[in-house]
């Protein structure tokens, strides 16, 4: 079994992110984030909270021990090293997933209910409790994924390749927070909660939070867009991507009533 290293370690406020994958905001997080072995970071909005030095943990916010959901996130620093041990050494480690009490109460301030699962068919989607490097994006931003799914996605732009097909990811993994604050921005910008549920998945209930499906693009051509269907890329896919443990979750007219998306493609596992 191919292990991919390193590893994205999920807590329901913070990530940890392994050194060297994070860029520096300022001298004084450069400084911490180079000899740094992980990197905490608060998940809502993406502050660098903490450094995980060798000589102990480097503070990069004030009041480090007050933020909601430290404790957790420092004992899963402290099995860190457990974890990749077992997947050097052993070569499995079971996923996990998060609990999902935190994200009800935010879903019950937008507005969404029970209701909202019942007619769209959709399921609440738990967050794994680890992701696996898969390479980086097309923005050259580090890509995690499940890790069946990053091994599934190697190989599936592998066999692409070999065919002159380029794929590229557009995204993999993103977080219940992320996808709270698109629904905050649209918000913002004076749309309502059915025109946005129109277009995107409620929070919690995207395919993306399991680090199963990632959207998929090719050089040139415009991300997350219908017209990704005209490309060879797309054409390739449809011919191999089912090989590679891979379907389109939301072909035209599918039952969730989601737009049309000839980009975005989960990983299935085999029954």
């Amino acid at each position: 079994m191919r292990v991919f290293s390193p590893l994205l370690i999920n807590t329901p406020d913070i990530e940890l992110w392994p050194g060297g994958l994070l860029r520096a905001r300022g001298n004084h997080d450069a400084r911490a984030l180079s000899r740094a072995r992980h990197v905490l970071r608060r998940k809502r909005d993406g502050r660098y909270l903490a450094a995980d030095l060798p000589e102990g943990v480097l503070p990069l916010v004030h009041r480090l021990f007050h933020e909601p959901g430290i404790d957790a996130a420092l004992d899963a620093l402290d099995h860190a090293g457990l974890r990749h041990h077992r997947l050097l050494h052993v070569g499995v480690d079971r996923v996990g997933t998060l609990p999902l009490a935190r994200l009800c109460e935010r879903l019950d301030a937008l507005g969404i209910d029970d209701d909202y699962g019942q007619r769209s068919g959709l399921a609440l989607v738990a967050e794994p409790d680890w992701l696996a490097f898969a390479g980086v994006d097309r923005y050259r931003r580090p890509l995690w994924l499940h890790v069946d799914a990053a091994r599934g996605w190697t190989h599936l732009r592998a066999a692409a390749l070999r065919d002159g097909v380029v794929l590229e990811a557009i995204s993999g993994y993103r977080s219940h927070d992320y996808q709270l604050g698109i629904f905050e921005r649209k918000f913002a910008r004076g749309l309502t909660l059915e025109e946005i549920l129109n277009v995107n998945a409620a929070p919690g209930y995207s395919e993306h939070h399991s680090g199963l499906a990632l959207d998929i693009g090719a050089p040139g051509e415009p991300p997350a867009e219908e017209s990704f269907e005209q490309t060879p890329a797309f054409a390739w896919l449809q011919s191999n991507a089912g090989g590679h443990g891979f379907v389109m979750s939301y072909p035209r007219d599918n039952p969730h009533g989601i737009v049309y998306e000839p980009w975005h493609w989960r990983w299935q596992p085999a029954r």
